[in-house]
Parts: structure tokens; sequence; C-alpha cells
């Protein structure tokens, strides 16, 4: 499970118009399902996520978590975090859950947030979606969960 975070001043998602997610300072969190993930990855990736210290102390270095600055998250589903473009020139997206499973596993992401004290701003799962930000620094970071190597 891949999740993109950008810290940000202010971001909003619009899906048809209509904006069903915004937030102030805090997490834009892109989040990718990988086939194989669990819901052992969605919480790991959710605690990891809310305790990551990338936000600014008094001296400026990235010392408070977003529980440390109050921030809040907006929460995207994202499969194309997944795109394989090594190959040609047409993107493949062979890793990325199916749909149904890749939702299941984002709402537990969600769940964790919550059971976290980070109750999610969110986007529509699967939808066309308009995403605006305002990127802080800028400061943008991959978080990946762990995979056990495979011997």
């Amino acid at each position: 499970m891949r999740a993109l975070l950008q810290r940000v001043h202010e971001a909003s998602v619009r899906v048809g118009g209509r904006i069903t997610g915004a937030i102030g300072k805090g997490l834009l969190v892109l989040l990718g399902v990988r086939k194989g993930d669990t819901a052992d990855d969605a919480l790991w990736l959710a605690g990891k996520v809310v305790s990551l210290r990338i936000f600014p102390d008094e001296q400026s270095a990235m010392n408070r978590s977003l529980g440390d600055v109050g921030g809040d998250i907006l929460l995207i589903s994202q499969f194309t975090l997944y795109a394989d473009c090594r190959k040609g020139r047409r993107p493949s997206f062979d890793a990325a859950e199916a749909p149904e499973s890749a939702e299941t596993l984002y709402r537990i992401f969600a769940g964790g947030l919550e059971k976290l004290g980070h109750k999610p701003e969110e986007g529509v799962f699967g939808a066309h979606m308009d995403v605006h930000l305002v990127n802080d620094g800028p400061v943008t970071m991959m978080v990946e969960s762990p995979k056990p190597l495979v011997a």
C-alpha cells in the first residue's frame, strides 16, 4: 500500500462540481492499494501517516507530527500510484488491486486514521475528482507499507 503525502496549507476535492471534502493545515493523502495488500498494511500505514514528523517546529526543523500541529487529513483514492511506466508509452496498472478489494482496504485505512484521532475528509472512491491544494514547503513524500522479503 502506498500513500503520497503532501503537506498543505489547504486542500479540497470536488466530485461533479460539489465539494466532498476540504481541510486547512494538514496532509493531503493520495492512497494506492496494491494486489496482495492486507488490513495489517492499511493499519500500519495509517499509524505511520499520523505519526510521521514532517511539520516544522519553532526552528523550522521537521519535528512535529500531524497531531502535534492539530492538522487535518484529506484522503483521496489513487490507483494510479501503482502505474508501471517502464515499458512502452501506456502505463500498466497490473499491480493495482481490483476496485472492490481496494475500496475495502481504503475504508480500513480511513478507519485506522479515525481510531488514531484523525477522521479524514474524503473524495469519492473511484470517481473522477478535481483536487485543489496549496502545498506547504513544498513537502511531498511517498510512504509504503513494508512487504516481507521473498526468499
